[in-house]
C-alpha cells in the first residue's frame, strides 16, 4: 500500500527540493501538493500590476481575488509536476487561509489522514527564525509525523535517502517508544538505528518497541553555555552524520505547549541543526 504524503509547496527551490528528497525516501507514494493560498492572494508583480489597472478599492480587491487564485493554481501545478516526474501519483490541493500556513498544513494533514506531512525547511516563508517559522508551527500542532526537509542537501546526503538507514533518538520515555513505533511503520525496510543520548552516568534501556533493535549509546555533545537540548539535538545530528542516514526521528513530547514554543525542545532544535531530513513524531 503506498504511503500518503502531504507536500506543503510555495513554489521556492527550497519547497521543489523537499519532492524531490520526499520522493526518494517514499518511492510510488501518493502525493497532495499543498498551496495555501493566504493574504493579500497574489505576489508582489502581480499586485503593483492590478493597483495599476483597478479604478475603485473594490474593484481592486475583485482583481486580487481572481487574479490571486489562477496563480495560486498556476503554482500548485508546477509543484504537481515535480511530484509526477518523481513518479508520485500527486495531486494538486489549493486552501485558503487566513492566520498561520502551518497550522492549515497540520489540519489538511489530520483530516486527510495523512501519514507524513513533508517540508522544505527554507520553504515556505524562507525564515531560520526559532519562532514562527511555518516548518516551526506544522512540528508544534501537527498530529501526523512531520518531515522537514533542510536545503540544500549535499550529495552524499541525498544519495543516503534512496538506502541509508534511520537514526531514532531514544531515552525510553514514551514518546520514543512512539517514534520508533512511527519509524518502523513509515520506514519498514530500513534498518533503524537507536541513538541513546546519555549524560551523568544515565543509563537507557529499551522498551518494548525497541527491543531487538540496534542501540548506541552516544555522549551529549557540550559546548560552554549551550542549552541541554541544542548539545541533545547536535550529538543526534553527528551520528546520523557517521552512519550516512537518510532520516533522524525524534519524539515530540506534545503539541503547542508555550514552553516549547519560547524556549524550544529537543524535537525542535533537530529540525534546526540536522543538514539531514528529520521526522517529527508526536507522541
Amino acid at each position: 500500500m503506498p504511503t500518503n504524503v502531504l507536500v506543503g509547496y510555495d513554489g521556492s527551490p527550497a519547497a521543489g527540493a523537499a519532492i524531490d528528497a520526499g520522493a526518494a525516501l517514499f518511492p510510488g507514494a501518493h502525493a497532495w501538493i499543498t498551496y495555501i493560498w493566504m493574504p493579500p492572494f497574489a505576489g508582489k508583480r502581480l499586485r503593483r500590476r492590478l493597483r495599476e489597472t483597478a479604478r475603485t478599492a473594490d474593484e481592486l480587491v475583485e482583481l486580487i481575488e481572481r487574479e490571486g487564485r489562477r496563480e495560486a493554481d498556476t503554482i500548485v501545478r508546477a509543484g504537481v509536476a515535480l511530484g509526477k516526474a518523481a513518479e508520485w501519483d500527486a495531486e494538486p490541493l489549493v486552501k485558503r487561509a487566513i492566520g498561520s500556513d502551518g497550522l492549515r498544513l497540520a489540519q489538511l494533514a489530520e483530516k486527510l489522514a495523512a501519514d507524513v506531512m513533508i517540508i522544505g525547511a527554507r520553504g515556505l516563508g524562507g525564515t531560520e527564525a526559532a519562532i514562527g517559522s511555518v516548518s516551526d508551527m506544522a512540528v508544534h500542532y501537527a498530529t501526523v509525523p512531520v518531515l522537514v526537509i533542510p536545503s540544500p542537501l549535499l550529495a552524499d546526503e541525498f544519495d543516503a535517502l534512496s538506502s541509508g538507514p534511520v537514526v531514532v533518538g531514544y531515552d525510553g520515555s514514551d514518546g520514543a517508544e512512539s517514534a520508533v513505533e512511527k519509524a518502523r511503520h513509515v520506514f519498514p525496510e530500513r534498518r533503524l538505528l537507536l541513538a541513546a543520548v546519555a549524560g551523568d552516568g544515565e543509563k537507557v534501556e529499551a522498551g518494548p518497541c525497541a527491543q531487538g533493535l540496534d542501540m548506541v549509546t552516544l555522549e551529549r555533545a557540550s559546548r560552554f553555555g549551550a542549552p541541554r537540548d541544542r548539545g541533545i539535538a547536535d550529538t543526534l545530528a553527528a551520528c546520523a552524520d557517521d552512519h550516512d542516514a537518510a532520516v533522524v526521528v525524534v519524539g515530540s513530547r506534545g503539541q503547542a505547549a508555550a514552553r516549547e514554543i519560547l524556549l524550544g525542545s529537543v524535537a525542535v532544535a533537530t529540525v534546526h541543526r540536522s543538514h539531514r531530513p528529520v521526522l517529527v513524531v508526536h507522541g
